[in-house]
């Protein structure tokens, strides 16, 4: 048995046990084993906002985050399907040399990762100084779409234009991907900023991301997996559901909870509080996904 056959397997208590998200039970139903096996339970981790590069008081021991982070996830006992890191995976600088030096430690860290479909994203660290140039020169396109056992994934590029913009072309892009598919697909989208306007002032939104989610509103299963805004933040826009990443590097206060954006302090005492990533079990049957929270070191 593992995770991908059952969600959760808990003993709780005087040993009673509590089962949910059996993969396999829709043979019972009649669907061959192809079809099932191409619509079976699987998890992937998401990790977001890095900024491998930061140097400051907001995190001193940026240096070594990351390696910390990819240890712990190398350490699952079960290895997640995919690997997804949804943009800032580099602290933003205007020497484009050292934009590209970044980008390649960045690269030569996570390749120790076990799992390898890793899946790369920019945020507006990484490519609003130069379109996206540097990025795809070392991760490939800022936009794309892949399928995974049933499901269709979007990966929206929102921060290479520096006007915080999705773009004419490719939201054109966008709706001409999703004409073929059933409107009960389920769909997933990885981007960087919000969609929507979570706080605008804080750079928090996309200027277009309406525009977006009018294409997608027609479908009845979307779901929006984001960064940028260094914290857990969940969020419906009709029948949308939108779920936000923690960071690597450091938190960020709650929306418009203060005049100015700046990074919660560190506290030595709690080094790595409001860091961390996630797991994400989907059931594509179901089109549900059940988040698991995790710390970037796990004790």
């Amino acid at each position: 048995m593992d995770r991908r056959n059952f969600l959760s397997l808990a003993a709780v208590g005087g040993g009673a046990v509590f089962v949910s998200g059996l993969s396999g039970c829709a043979n019972l139903g009649g669907m061959d084993k192809a079809a099932n096996a191409a619509n079976a339970n699987f998890y992937f981790v998401q990790l977001s906002d890095i900024h491998w590069g930061y140097k400051g008081p907001d995190n001193p021991d940026a240096a070594v985050t990351l390696g910390k982070a990819v240890a712990t996830v190398n350490a699952l006992a079960d290895q997640p399907d995919f690997i997804v890191f949804t943009g800032d995976l580099t602290h933003t600088t205007d020497d484009g040399l050292e934009r590209r030096r970044r980008m390649a430690e960045f690269k030569r860290i996570v390749a120790a990762l076990k799992v390898k479909d890793v899946r790369f994203m920019p945020g507006e660290h990484d490519a609003s100084l130069d379109r996206g140039a540097a990025f795809m020169e070392h991760f490939g396109p800022t936009h794309y779409t892949f399928d995974h056992r049933g499901v269709h994934f979007v990966a929206l590029d929102n921060v290479s234009d520096p006007g915080a913009k999705i773009g004419d072309e490719q939201l054109a892009w966008l709706e001409a991907d999703l004409a073929r598919l059933d409107k009960a697909a389920p769909i997933v989208v990885l981007t960087h900023r919000p969609l929507f306007d979570l706080a605008p002032k804080w750079d928090w939104a996309t200027r277009d991301g309406a525009k977006a989610l009018q294409i997608l509103t027609p479908f009845q299963n979307v779901t929006v997996f984001y960064g940028h805004i260094h914290q857990e933040h969940h969020h419906m826009t009709g029948h949308i559901a939108h779920h936000s990443s923690k960071s690597l590097i450091f938190p960020l206060p709650a929306p418009g909870s203060q005049e100015k954006r700046t990074p919660v302090p560190w506290d030595a005492a709690m080094p790595y509080r409001g860091l961390g990533f996630r797991e994400v079990d989907t059931d594509p049957r179901k089109a549900t996904y059940a988040i698991t929270e995790l710390p970037v070191v796990r004790t």
